[in-house]
């Protein structure tokens, strides 16, 4: 068996990825009906839309397979996005790089693949829309033609959810997003008894800012602050920008003595980031910490409006939990 190379474009290419929010995202009609007539066209058991993570294949939809996610190292698709052109294995079995690959020796026995890469607007290709079959298939120009069509379809459902998730302004989630996002990562946390925080952040004064800096400032200070939460935080946490300038991650495995020290973290960052920047003011941020317990029913409303209690309470001439930039 021959495992898939990575990308030369990898980092980027998973940092794309990664970014749309879309992983472990819940089942859409958009996506099912396209792998619904995918697999009718070309008379396959099998069609999935495919997204190509660190070590792992995850099917944003998988028809006719009863698995979500497979092996990256095992997998056709990791080969299929190291080119623009499509990947067909007319018979697995005449094909060494495959023919002993545990996905075509066991389950789901596949001994035809074809897999078309899904190509966003920045270069990178994060997956696939497949055709999978137990017999040899042949495909034709008009086959392969009808199969692009398809992945350019899904790319365009792909790139269309990504934007209704993500907050324009500072190109990370919106509330939206997150809250689609964090709900399924409390689940998680909760399935797998494990803790977590969220931290509910409101900048301080930042009218202030808009009103004697103007606008367009006030705007710059939101995207710096979205991208320090880019740099500053781990790829499992998830941060959105909810609305104004209220901001919120929720980083699962995670205690409260171990969230107050990230949050310190941050704060230093902030504090170099500001004195390095020199814009002339002072921003100033409050922050509430709540911690969820796995014993409590997973509910992300009654989380965040906890948290944004907290953050009040912290905003000047409430409490002393304020940080500053």
């Amino acid at each position: 068996m021959l495992e898939p190379d990575l990308p030369a474009d990898e980092a980027m290419r998973l940092a794309d990825l990664h970014s749309m929010n879309l992983l472990d995202s819940p089942d859409e009609e958009r996506f099912d009906r396209l792998t619904r007539l995918a697999r009718r066209l070309f008379d396959v058991p099998i069609a999935l839309i495919s997204l190509v993570d660190q070590d792992r294949q995850w099917f944003k939809s998988c028809i006719g397979l009863p698995v979500r996610q497979t092996p990256r190292n095992i997998s056709f698709c990791g080969h299929a996005i190291l080119s623009e052109a499509p990947l067909v294995v007319e018979d697995t079995w005449q094909d060494p790089r495959f023919a002993d690959n545990p996905l075509v020796t066991g389950e789901p026995h596949i001994r035809f693949y074809a897999g078309h890469p899904l190509q966003i607007s920045t270069g990178r290709r994060l997956g696939t829309l497949c055709l999978i079959d137990q017999r040899p298939h042949r495909l034709n120009e008009e086959d392969r033609l009808l199969l692009a069509d398809l992945a350019a379809m899904a790319v365009r459902e792909l790139e269309a959810l990504t934007l209704a998730t993500l907050d324009e302004l500072t190109q990370i989630s919106n509330r939206r997003g997150f809250l689609q996002l964090a709900d399924k990562s409390l689940q998680r946390s909760y399935r797998q008894q494990q803790q977590a925080c969220l931290l509910f952040m409101d900048l301080n004064g930042f009218k202030q800012i808009n009103d004697q800096f103007g606008h367009a400032e006030g705007d710059r200070a939101l995207q710096e602050f979205a991208r320090l939460l880019s740099l500053e935080f781990r790829q499992a946490d998830i941060f959105a920008r909810l609305g104004g300038d209220e901001f919120v991650v929720l980083l699962p495995d995670c205690d409260r003595l171990q969230a107050e020290g990230v949050l310190a973290r941050f704060r230093l960052a902030l504090q170099r980031m500001n004195s390095e920047a020199n814009r002339g003011y002072q921003i100033r941020f409050s922050a509430g910490v709540v911690e969820y317990h796995p014993d409590q029913p997973p509910e992300l409303a009654a989380l965040l409006a906890r948290a944004d209690e907290h953050m009040y309470r912290s905003k000047p001439g409430h409490g002393e939990n304020e940080y500053a930039i």
